[in-house]
């Protein structure tokens, strides 16, 4: 239901006054979804979807650090992603290094890159190492940038340091099969040393992982919203938020 701009602030400063702080998660995941299909009701280039849902990532991040939430990871580019189009790819890959760059402007987010860097462009690549690099003092939001990712390569991938390591340290493979275990492991992946998403949220109505964060969503809750990622308004978030606050937490039990 859509409702006239007063009624609605009023609305988003009701919901967000339901929030005890205590309540909210501290590391969200989001599958920014929606971009190319925004574009095409709007009957503009793909392009400009995807633009605007940058410009929507960068305020969302401000939505979080109002909040105090403190980790976010930001589903960018898959590595099925990387099968579109050569020109659409390119485009994406160009708007994403420009987002990085408005992230560095910031000086107050701390990012981190998650996805295989081989599979990007050398520009793109190197741009996310060096604003690793110069934010990694940063005492603001942190945020994970899933650029070039897939959850099946990360588990992959974690398997292949740790038999490297392990031959490095003269063990046979039954002696790295013998000390291999879920905590072990999870020190290879490409978010090792950092919590679990508590939440992880998608948009535009679809009702599925596409290999996010496979291993490590696997006791987080989920919220799907119907909006298309730069349709993504405050409330939605908020709602999100509640509903996650509403919810008695298993962990698999």
């Amino acid at each position: 239901m859509e409702l006239p701009g007063f009624a609605y602030l009023l609305y988003e400063r009701r919901v967000a006054r339901s929030l005890s702080p205590e309540k909210l998660p501290t590391h969200i995941g989001v599958l920014v979804d929606g971009n190319r299909r925004w574009a095409r009701l709007a009957g503009a280039p793909t392009s400009e979807g995807h633009q605007a849902g940058a410009d929507k990532i960068l305020e969302f991040l401000g939505w979080c650090q109002e909040l105090g939430i403190n980790m976010v990871t930001l589903y960018m580019l898959s590595t099925d992603n990387m099968n579109r189009s050569s020109q659409e790819l390119d485009d994406l890959m160009g708007i994403i290094a420009n987002t990085l760059d408005r992230l560095g402007e910031a000086r107050t987010v701390r990012v981190h890159p998650v996805g295989a860097p081989e599979l990007l462009p050398d520009y793109l690549s190197d741009k996310l190492l060096e604003l690793a690099k110069s934010t990694a003092g940063a005492t603001g939001i942190h945020v994970n940038m899933a650029v070039g990712y897939g959850g099946r390569r990360e588990i992959v991938d974690a398997v292949k340091e740790l038999l490297r390591d392990g031959e490095a340290n003269g063990l046979t493979p039954g002696e790295i099969a013998e000390t291999l275990d879920v905590d072990k492991l999870a020190t290879y992946l490409y978010t090792r040393g950092m919590p679990d998403p508590d939440l992880v949220i998608r948009t535009s109505g679809e009702q599925r992982l596409s290999g996010f964060l496979t291993w490590q969503s696997a006791y987080s809750e989920f919220y799907f919203c119907e909006a298309l990622w730069p349709d993504f308004r405050k409330v939605d978030f908020l709602r999100a938020l509640r509903d996650f606050a509403d919810r008695k937490r298993r962990f698999g039990s």
